[in-house]
């Protein structure tokens, strides 16, 4: 550095040019607005709640409604959803919504609100289990446009060793693919986001980090990510080992205020809770 060689010059550049990311990392702040009265949105992919014993000796459905009840939030987007299941919060949340792709099929990403849903939309993506929805909700102030997304699964295991002891070549096309189908899900989502007459928030399971295309294809809509305007730390949203990923997003229009963000460490599920809590202007 005092000798000015330009290897340094040249990490240096490369270092201040990153600075701009290192948000969609880490969040460097630990105030949590506790005064905060706005609405609050949910997002929890609940992994079919358990149905495979991955957590063992653990009532998920039951704690799962518990923590709902703790928190309160007004309005919920699931993924990966069973139906045929006992859960039920349907006293609190008399508005809801269930996209099923296939008849005769259990797992769906389901919507719940406090506030009427006044349209409500199918986005159906082709050769694959996943899907996303949107509903127009209208708030005491004004409607807005909740979309609720569980784009391509990356179809690996969240283990290091476990990639470690892949075939590499295999593993890259896998993924490879997966990239190219959450590309080809987005553009069927983009026209419902361009056409909206409301304001827009795009929350769920993108199964991709904040680093990824189709996080920022979807982010040009005029949107801002909510993690990185009132979130802390590293917002880990997946188990992936000591991996502190962030692959479930809510993403909201410049005009929406964001007055809270949190992560949970809940672990009923292979995903983690996350909670944002904005107002209308």
């Amino acid at each position: 550095m005092l000798k000015l060689k330009k290897q340094f010059l040249l990490s240096g550049i490369i270092l201040l040019v990153g600075l701009s990311h290192i948000t969609s990392l880490y969040v460097f702040s630990d105030k949590q607005n506790d005064e905060a009265e706005g609405i609050k949105l949910m997002s929890y992919n609940v992994r079919h709640f358990n149905l495979h014993q991955w957590i063992p000796d653990t009532d998920v459905v039951q704690e799962i409604e518990d923590f709902i009840e703790e928190e309160s939030p007004d309005l919920i987007a699931f993924q990966d959803f069973r139906s045929d299941t006992d859960f039920n919060i349907d006293v609190d949340f008399p508005y809801h919504f269930v996209f099923f792709k296939r008849e005769n099929q259990n797992t769906s990403t389901v919507f719940y609100s406090k506030y009427p849903i006044i349209n409500k939309q199918n986005i159906v993506f082709p050769k694959t289990g996943n899907g996303a929805h949107f509903v127009d909700v209208q708030l005491p102030k004004d409607t807005i446009r909740i979309f609720n997304i569980h784009l391509e699964s990356l179809k690996i295991q969240p283990d290091v060793k476990e990639l470690q002891n892949e075939d590499r070549k295999k593993l890259v096309n896998r993924v490879g693919q997966s990239f190219k189908k959450q590309a080809e899900q987005i553009d069927l989502i983009q026209p419902y986001i361009e056409n909206s007459p409301y304001k827009n928030i795009i929350i769920g399971d993108y199964n991709n980090t904040a680093f990824s295309y189709v996080y920022r294809k979807l982010k040009g809509n005029n949107l801002k990510d909510a993690f990185k305007e009132k979130g802390r730390g590293f917002g880990k949203t997946f188990d992936f080992d000591f991996i502190p990923i962030r692959i479930d997003h809510a993403l909201v229009d410049q005009d929406i205020e964001v007055l809270d963000f949190k992560n949970y460490e809940v672990q009923l599920s292979d995903h983690y809770p996350i909670m944002l809590e904005f107002k209308l202007p």
